[in-house]
C-alpha cells in the first residue's frame, strides 16, 4: 500500500483510514470479532485509525485502544470531540475550552495512549468562538497530548476564519478537513476541497458509499431496498425524488464498476481517493466481510474514461440529494436566513 502525506506534516498516512464507528453497540458489540478486524486492518497496511467520543458512547474508542495494545507506536490514532456525551448536561460537549480539558483526559483513559495524534472538532459551531476552541487545543498540543488539531465537516468560510484565527492569534493550526465525500456527494469539490488544498491541509474524507447506497446493497429492483420506515433520515426517504434519483444513478454506476471490471464498492471508493485533492477515505466496517470489500480500493485506479462517464451520471460539484451534506449546516439554519422561519 502506498502512503501519503498529510497535508504538510510530514507525516504519512494510507489512502484508506480505518473508521470505528462500527465498533460498540452501535455495530458490532462483539470486542473480541472488533479486535479481529482492527488488526487485519494493520496487517493490510493501513496505518491510519479514526475514531470518535460520541461513537458507542465511548465504546469505540475502548475497543480501539485495546486492539492497539503493542501496536500503538505503529498507528496514526485520530479521534474527535464535540457531540453531547451527555443528554442532560449542555455542559458535555461542544467545543468550549472547559469541555475539551475534561473530555480529553477522557479519550486518553478511553483509549490507552498518552497522546492523541489528531483531535478533530467533530462539527462547526455557531455559539462559540474558533479561537476559543484553537486556543484550548493549542495548549493540549504545548503539552504533549496532542500531535496535531483538526476539524469536520466545515464549510470553506469556516476553515478560512480558522485559519486566518491561527495566524492572528499564533495558535496551532487546523492541519486537517474531515467532509462527507462520495460520488453521490460531491459538493465539497466546489469549495471545501479547493480551499483545503490552498491552505495545505490534508482531507479525510467520510461515507465514501455515500451511507450503504453505493454498498451494492440497494438495488432498485431489490427487496431490501431503503424504506422511510427503517430509515427515517431524509437520506433515505423514498418518497424524495432526489433519493429515487440515486437509485437510477447507482444501477448506471454497477454498469459502469462492470465494464471498469472492478466491484461496485471498488469504484466508489476508489473514486475518492483518485481526487488530489483527498488524503485519505475512512471506511467504517462493521464485519470483516465488509473490510475485505473495502481493501483493493486502495490499489485501483480509474482510467479517464471511466471518470468521465461517473461525471456524466453526477456533475462535478453536485450533491444529489442536498440532506447528504453535514456541512456548513448552521449557515442556512432560521436566524441566518433573509426570511426567518420557526
Amino acid at each position: 500500500m502506498e502512503y501519503r502525506p498529510l497535508g504538510r506534516t510530514g507525516v504519512q498516512v494510507s489512502p484508506l483510514c480505518l473508521g470505528a464507528m462500527m465498533f460498540g453497540p452501535w455495530g458490532n458489540d462483539d470486542r473480541a470479532d472488533a479486535t479481529r478486524i482492527i488488526h487485519r486492518a494493520l496487517d493490510a497496511g493501513i496505518n491510519f485509525v479514526d475514531t470518535a467520543d460520541v461513537y458507542s458512547g465511548g465504546a469505540s474508542e475502548e475497543i480501539v485502544g485495546a486492539a492497539l495494545a503493542g501496536r500503538r507506536d505503529d498507528v496514526f490514532l485520530a479521534t474527535k470531540f464535540f457531540m453531547p456525551m451527555n443528554e442532560k448536561d449542555p455542559n458535555q460537549r461542544g467545543g468550549s475550552r472547559r469541555w475539551i480539558m475534561r473530555e480529553v483526559e477522557d479519550s486518553l483513559r478511553r483509549l490507552n495512549t498518552d497522546h492523541i495524534d489528531l483531535y478533530q472538532v467533530h462539527r462547526p459551531s455557531p455559539d462559540t468562538d474558533v479561537e476559543e476552541t484553537l486556543g484550548a487545543l493549542t495548549d493540549l498540543v504545548r503539552q504533549g497530548k496532542v500531535r496535531y488539531i483538526g476539524s469536520s465537516s466545515y464549510s470553506g468560510s469556516q476553515i478560512v476564519e480558522a485559519q486566518w484565527a491561527s495566524r492572528e492569534r499564533n495558535l496551532e493550526r487546523f492541519v486537517t478537513e474531515q467532509p462527507p465525500y462520495s460520488i453521490l456527494t460531491r459538493g465539497i469539490e466546489e469549495d471545501v476541497l479547493p480551499t483545503a488544498q490552498r491552505h495545505g491541509m490534508g482531507t479525510l474524507t467520510y461515507s465514501p458509499l455515500a451511507g450503504g447506497w453505493l454498498s451494492g446493497r440497494w438495488r432498485k429492483d431489490s427487496a431490501s431496498r431503503p424504506t422511510s420506515s427503517a430509515r427515517p433520515s431524509a437520506r433515505f426517504d423514498m418518497s424524495q425524488p432526489a433519493n429515487q434519483r440515486k437509485l437510477d444513478i447507482v444501477e448506471e454506476l454497477a454498469q459502469v464498476a462492470e465494464w471498469a471490471g472492478v466491484t461496485l464498492i471498488e469504484l466508489a471508493i476508489a473514486f475518492v481517493i483518485n481526487h488530489p485533492g483527498v488524503t485519505s477515505a475512512i471506511v467504517g466496517p462493521r464485519t470483516m466481510e465488509q473490510l475485505e470489500s473495502y481493501l483493493p480500493a486502495a490499489d485501483t485506479v480509474l482510467a479517464p474514461e471511466v471518470l468521465d462517464r461517473i461525471d456524466q451520471l453526477v456533475a462535478p460539484g453536485v450533491t444529489v440529494n442536498p440532506d447528504d451534506n453535514s456541512y456548513g449546516a448552521h449557515e442556512l439554519s432560521a436566524h441566518a436566513r433573509r426570511r426567518q422561519r420557526a
